[in-house]
């Protein structure tokens, strides 16, 4: 009988390294084990530079990428199963999500570009590979984006309350499930990314612990107004976007003629953020009873309490509901291998537009 033990991989768009989750779903969905690995700050910086959409990017770097990224994948897994005492041979898969350089689903011509050679991880790993998850939904017509809302709704669904589920990594993301069945979500707008990459510019530091620097300024309303209308943010689902639309060239538009302390962008950038996950969450789920919040962002002090205070509903961190915050989407990609192995549907239409329920994820057998 196969293993029920599987490997979650998880680099999202804010660069803050490589999330590893040991799934056992032999009885629901269960968190048996979880690590980080930071990647080389070399690396990182040469992604945060190709974060950018006009930054060039050529054929050698691409290769070079793809190698490197699944290189760190492997070695984050020996490393795990290593402290773990895990032998290959007791996980039936990984799945790894693989590290977003661009996502286009809408475009003239459509695509997105998740980076991490699989065939690298397979053989370094001695673990059979589920990877590319997003470009089959794409290729039927949807954003390929987001792809945790069919796992938000196994693990946190009640029939009786309404919910939602906030992920708050580089972009955020919600997902909607209200009691009486059926799935909505997608991506809101950005999530930690402006902040990291504000912090970044003017502080060198790689994020605002608990909002602490926010706090030292005041949210400017001329700012807040001007994001807060981006045309992005006004269109209806499904959406999905990226690091490569809300970025410091955006930010700096909306800039233009405000002479503001670094302090103030940022406290704006944090109200901002949390105006775009509370409209549309009141916008699309106004029955909503209590959100629960997954991803760095729910570490980010200030940002849950601006939440709060635009929400007329409890916020709380997924950790309320026996779920650690920062391993749910590891847990979703390893959720996501399972649903690709077993021959079951890993999108949901109602949510990235698809035209209908596709098997999601290319398999690299060991």
């Amino acid at each position: 009988m196969p293993s029920s033990l599987y490997i979650g991989l998880m680099s999202g768009t804010s660069l803050d390294g490589i999330d590893v989750a040991l799934v056992d779903f032999n009885n629901g969905a269960e968190l048996v084990a979880h690590g980080h690995r930071h990647l080389p700050e070399a690396l990182t910086n040469i992604l945060l530079a190709l974060s950018q959409s006009n930054a060039p990017v050529s054929l050698e770097q691409v290769g070079q990428l793809e190698t490197l990224l699944g290189r760190a994948f492997a070695e984050a897994v020996r490393d795990f199963c290593a402290e773990h005492r895990l032998a290959p041979e007791s996980i039936r898969a990984i799945g790894s999500h693989g590290q977003t350089l661009r996502h286009d689903p809408k475009g003239e011509i459509p695509y997105t570009l998740q980076f991490g050679d699989a065939n690298i991880i397979a053989e370094r790993t001695g673990i059979t590979t589920v990877a590319d998850f997003r470009r089959r939904d794409v290729a039927a017509g949807g954003q390929g984006a987001p792809l945790v809302p069919a796992f938000h709704a196994a693990l946190f669904g009640n029939s009786e309350q309404d919910r939602a589920v906030v992920n708050i990594g580089g972009i955020a993301n919600i997902t909607l499930l209200p009691a009486d069945a059926g799935i909505t979500g997608f991506d809101c707008g950005p999530g930690n990314g402006l902040m990291d990459a504000w912090c970044r510019r003017h502080w060198n530091i790689a994020f605002d612990a608990n909002g602490d620097k926010a706090a030292l300024g005041l949210p400017d309303d001329e700012l807040l107004e001007r994001l807060l209308l981006d045309p992005w943010l006004q269109l209806p689902p499904p959406k999905s976007t990226g690091r490569d639309y809300f970025q410091l060239d955006w930010l700096d538009y909306h800039l233009q003629g405000l002479q503001l302390s670094p302090e103030s962008v940022l406290c704006t950038l944090n109200v901002f953020t949390a105006r775009a996950i509370a409209d549309a969450i009141q916008g699309y789920g106004g029955k909503t009873e209590s959100v629960y919040v997954c991803g760095g962002g729910v570490h980010n002090s200030l940002l849950m309490q601006n939440l709060q205070s635009l929400l007329p509903c409890p916020v709380q961190s997924t950790a309320a509901l026996g779920v650690d915050p920062d391993y749910v989407e590891a847990m979703a990609f390893a959720w996501l291998a399972k649903q690709c192995l077993e021959g079951g549907p890993g999108n949901v239409v109602g949510v990235t537009g698809a035209a209908g329920p596709r098997i999601l994820g290319a398999v690299y057998q060991v």
